[in-house]
Parts: C-alpha cells; sequence; structure tokens
C-alpha cells in the first residue's frame, strides 16, 4: 500500500494541526510536544493528530541499524490515544516514503488528513536526505498555506533533552527509576513465558523465562524488583537479567521469581513492570551463597514494592 492510501485511508472530519514521528516510547518529551500540538490546535478549532512511523526510519536506511524499541507498536498507538489527541495516524515507512521531498510530503498530508498547522521540535528534519529544515519548512509553509509552530524541547533535571536514546541509555545501564522519570512512568515489556533450564525449581526458587521479541530494548544486567502483570493479576516479582554466571551460563536471559506464587505459568504471556535495581550479577563461589543472597533479594523486594508509590 502506498503513502497516499495510506493516508486516504483516514476520514478526517475536519481540518488538522498535526505531528510527526517515531514516537518511540512516547515519553515526557513526546508528551511535551503533543501537549503543544493539542493546545495549538485548540486555539485555531483544528483537530490534533500524530502520524507516527511503525518502522524506525533508521531501520529502513540502513540495514545494519538494530531497532531497540522502548514500546511495541500497539503500546505506542494505546500511549498516544491517552494523550487526548483527536487522532492517530500510523504509516510505513520505506523507501519510498524516504525518497519523498518535503514539499511532497507535506502536499500528501494537506491532501489526505487537511493539515493547516504543523507542530514540531527544534531538530526537526523531513523528506528526502533530511532536506525539509525548519528553515525549509517555514519557506514551505509560506508556499503551501500551512502553519508552523516550533516547539522548545523538553529538558531533564540536568538540562539535558529528553529523547528516545536518552531513555534507551538509562535503561542499559539498569536505571529504572531515572527511566520512569524521563517516561513518566514505570519501564514494562513483555514476551511469552517459554521453558528453561529448569535450574530455578531444583534449588527452590521456580523462575519464569520471559522471551520478549528481539527488537525491544530490555533493562541492563542485574537483579530487579518489580510487579508481573498476568492479565488482571498484579503480583511482586524479583529479576534476573542476565547470564547466570554462578551456573557458567552464556545465554541472557529474563527470569521473574514471582513472591507467593506456584501455578504454572508457561505459555502465558507476563508483563514486567521494573520499579527499582537492587544490584548487578555477581558470580558465587557456592550455591549456598547464591541462595543466601537470594532470600535477600527477596526480603528487600518485598519492601520496596510494599512501600512502591503508584507511578
Amino acid at each position: 500500500m502506498s503513502i497516499g492510501d495510506e493516508l486516504g485511508a483516514f476520514a478526517v472530519r475536519g481540518d488538522t494541526a498535526l505531528t510527526i514521528g517515531v514516537f518511540d516510547g512516547v515519553h515526557r518529551g513526546h508528551t511535551h510536544l503533543i501537549s503543544q500540538l493539542i493546545g495549538e490546535a485548540a486555539s485555531k478549532g483544528l483537530l490534533a493528530g500524530v502520524v507516527t512511523f511503525r518502522e524506525h526510519p533508521a531501520a529502513v536506511l540502513s540495514p545494519s541499524f538494530q531497532a531497540q524499541y522502548l514500546t511495541s507498536f500497539e503500546d505506542r498507538l494505546d500511549l498516544l490515544g491517552q494523550t487526548k489527541i483527536d487522532l492517530a495516524v500510523p504509516i510505513t515507512f520505506d523507501r519510498a516514503l524516504a525518497s519523498l521531498a518535503a514539499g511532497e510530503f507535506i502536499s500528501l498530508l494537506q491532501e489526505n488528513l487537511r493539515m493547516v498547522s504543523l507542530v514540531v521540535g527544534p531538530d526537526f528534519a523531513m523528506g528526502r536526505k533530511r532536506e525539509g529544515t525548519i528553515e525549509r519548512l517555514t519557506e514551505l509553509g509560506e508556499e503551501m498555506g500551512f502553519t508552523l509552530k516550533v516547539v522548545d524541547g523538553l529538558k531533564d533535571d540536568k538540562g539535558h533533552a529528553v529523547r528516545s536514546t536518552t531513555v534507551r541509555s538509562a535503561l542499559a545501564k539498569g536505571d529504572v527509576e531515572r527511566v520512569a522519570d524521563l517516561l513518566g512512568r514505570r519501564f514494562t515489556m513483555e514476551g511469552p513465558v517459554v521453558s528453561g533450564e529448569g535450574r530455578g525449581g531444583s534449588l527452590g526458587i521456580p523462575t519464569a523465562n520471559i522471551a520478549p521479541p528481539s527488537e525491544m530494548a530490555t533493562p541492563g544486567d542485574g537483579i530487579y524488583a518489580a510487579y508481573a502483570h498476568l492479565d488482571d493479576h498484579k503480583m511482586k516479582a524479583a529479576v534476573s537479567i542476565g547470564t547466570n554466571p554462578t551456573f557458567g551460563g552464556h545465554d541472557r536471559t529474563i527470569e521473574p521469581f514471582i513472591l507467593d506464587f506456584d501455578g504454572n505459568l508457561y505459555g502465558s504471556t507476563l508483563r514486567l513492570e521494573f520499579v527499582r535495581r537492587l544490584r548487578d550479577q555477581v558470580k558465587f563461589d557456592s550455591v549456598e551463597a547464591l541462595l543466601e543472597q537470594i532470600d535477600r533479594d527477596v526480603a528487600q523486594t518485598r519492601q520496596i514494592l510494599e512501600n512502591a508509590t503508584p507511578c
């Protein structure tokens, strides 16, 4: 399906103010931009819409790029919907779209989505080879009859711009509390429960092995206090991420030990909500030393989660 066909599938009931991007993670920088979009639309009697690319452009333009998404596409649309925009428009980013000049893409937005206002961040660029800079879009606005509003980017407490790359960097370090601050909510990830080596069960600490999609970002190696969501049930969990160095493991696993639970989870899908990182993974000298540390981890997890505030 061409970009024109994708855009044409939306029945827009009025003129729109739009913003464009991937919006991976729908973090606080994104919601800041979207709040400005909604304000711009309201002041002009327009509908507020977000055009979001299904794929990260870099994944299309650079075959070596390994996408590490903070949210699944479905979660992204759900989070965008929670911002109170009037419409979210998912489109496929492919080489055909990448080859369009900025003016050609704008024309499609005007024809199909009735765009009369474009709201963007200060570093925004669009079109073939990113030729649609702020300066060029200002010129196109005068030529093509749309207004351009440039919104200052949101900065964190250290004065750094809040970006998806910033969130991924904090996540890779295991700093899930900073990630929660940047996202405006706790980081979650999900995947099916798959069979593992069964070592946890033999030690009296049965764990579930979660296998998230390979393109999804995960926290750095370590031990975490988290909630495990199964359907409508929310349970406390101590989560180990890493290679199980005490046993000479090589494959990276994500293993939640769900507290006070003895059911069978195989085949289920678990969503993990990370609250705090407890410690690094450690290679212990004995299984007994490992089990003693696990007891401490479980006790600390209980204390943290019993006192955790909603996020």
